[in-house]
């Protein structure tokens, strides 16, 4: 604005500058806003990872803990007999 009001080279130089400055000033703040969306973007994507990562190690967990220590087999003879039916079906439709 002082190239409008004087009019001398250094007025005109100064001018100039202040213009680039506030174009560069533009500049770095779109810059500014698409990081800005980048970043949020790279963070949403991470979270979803961050989740699938999470189900992954809670299916594996139980894959790295010891196994159960096995029952020891009993030492001697055993019969495995059925369990006797001590009940008697009834035919329908007969009353007594």
């Amino acid at each position: 604005m002082a190239a409008n009001v004087l009019n001398s080279p250094q007025a005109i130089m100064m001018s100039v500058v202040v213009v680039r400055a506030f174009v560069r000033m533009r500049q770095e703040l779109f810059s500014r806003s698409e990081m800005e969306k980048r970043l949020l973007q790279v963070e949403k994507i991470l979270l979803g990872h961050d989740d699938r990562i999470r189900d992954i190690y809670e299916k594996i967990r139980p894959l790295l803990l010891p196994p159960a220590e096995p029952t020891p087999k009993k030492i001697g003879f055993h019969v495995r007999e059925k369990v006797p039916s001590y009940r008697t079906s009834r035919k329908k439709g007969r009353h007594v």
